[in-house]
């Protein structure tokens, strides 16, 4: 290792906890660290044993740039440090891995991710980060029910993306709704006066029909009342 590398070594029960516990370490010693310099070396994978008898833990050392670990002195409020280390672990935990920034502000604390192939942590349509926004703001309503505040989960800038696509569709909506010529009001008039005609035009039809019924059967009443006027002699 060079003078300019920092690393620490750190143990688990598997490898993936030994690198969450060495990257905890990185952070404590440097907050604001990039985690996607980071690099790790395996150095012993453990062994599970038998009824716990023969276990070793497993054993990393995680080694990164001088550079990358000097950063300006995070001064954020322990609600935010909280939320950085959750939010952290959940990104950890999907298998990601990039630099975690946060900005507070008096109603939400914003998470952003930062790094080179995101698109695992977005999820289809964003489903993923809004699943991870939505246990972000469940975890931490639950521990700070009184100074809570809300927790807004970004990548790449996808929560602003998504924005400006929902308002172009809410344009194009209303441009389509102003380009009809009949407002909704005339549409319904019109429908209304159509089926206005619609009964009319079925009742003209129905005494178009009944008038050779009632003449037949005039003519068979007047045959009726001459033969009844007939008496026998």
């Amino acid at each position: 290792m060079s003078a300019q590398e920092i690393s620490v070594e750190a143990t688990g029960e598997t490898v993936g906890e030994a690198k969450w516990a060495a990257l905890r370490e990185l952070e404590k010693q440097h907050p604001g660290l990039d985690k996607s310099a980071v690099h790790f070396q395996v150095v012993t994978e453990g062994e599970r044993g038998l009824l716990g008898v023969g276990f070793a833990p497993a054993k990393v050392v995680a080694t990164v740039s001088a550079a990358a670990a000097v950063a300006d002195a995070v001064d954020e409020s322990e609600l935010a440090a909280e939320t950085r280390e959750l939010v952290t672990r959940i990104v950890d935990g999907i298998g990601v891995t990039g630099r975690i920034d946060v900005d507070e502000s008096d109603e939400a604390i914003t998470v952003s991710c930062v790094g080179s192939d995101l698109g695992m942590l977005i999820g289809r349509h964003g489903q993923t980060i809004d699943a991870v926004q939505y246990l972000a703001n469940a975890v931490m309503w639950r521990r700070h029910p009184d100074d809570r505040k809300e927790v807004i989960v970004d990548a790449a800038g996808y929560r602003e993306r998504r924005r400006v696509a929902l308002e172009a569709l809410a344009l194009r909506s209303a441009e389509r709704a102003l380009s009809d010529h009949e407002p909704d009001g005339g549409r319904e008039e019109g429908r209304s006066r159509e089926a206005q005609g619609v009964r009319r035009g079925g009742n003209d039809e129905r005494r178009h029909r009944a008038q050779p019924l009632r003449r037949r059967a005039s003519g068979c009443l007047k045959t009726g009342l001459a033969h009844s006027s007939q008496r026998p002699v």
